[in-house]
């Protein structure tokens, strides 16, 4: 799940609890705000932005929602988010994922 289907759910529950008399909980505030701050694009942007890294070799789930959600500007970002994996990228790669997210 990327950050913009999370702040979405969490609009939600927002606009649910406008009617009740309790103040939203702390964690809750600074759940809504960290996902207005961070969320970039619209969920439907967002998801072919998934989808077109997913067709790339060595990219997981996981690490499509990452630079969904971040949108590294550079190959060093990249890096940095694939700094835990088994493998490295050749700068080919790099370019290509760069080429999604500028265009996302």
């Amino acid at each position: 799940m990327n950050l913009s289907e999370v702040k979405g759910i969490l609009d939600e529950v927002k606009l649910r609890r406008i009617d009740e008399p309790e103040e939203l909980g702390y964690e809750l505030r600074r759940a809504i705000r960290h996902a207005e701050i961070f969320t970039h694009g619209t969920d439907e942007e967002n998801q072919q932005m998934t989808e077109e890294l997913l067709q790339r070799e060595k990219m997981t789930p996981e690490i499509a929602t990452k630079i969904t959600d971040v949108r590294p500007m550079s190959k060093d970002e990249i890096r940095a988010i694939y700094a835990k994996e088994r493998f490295t990228l050749v700068d080919e790669d790099l370019e290509a994922i760069l080429d999604i997210v500028l265009r996302g």
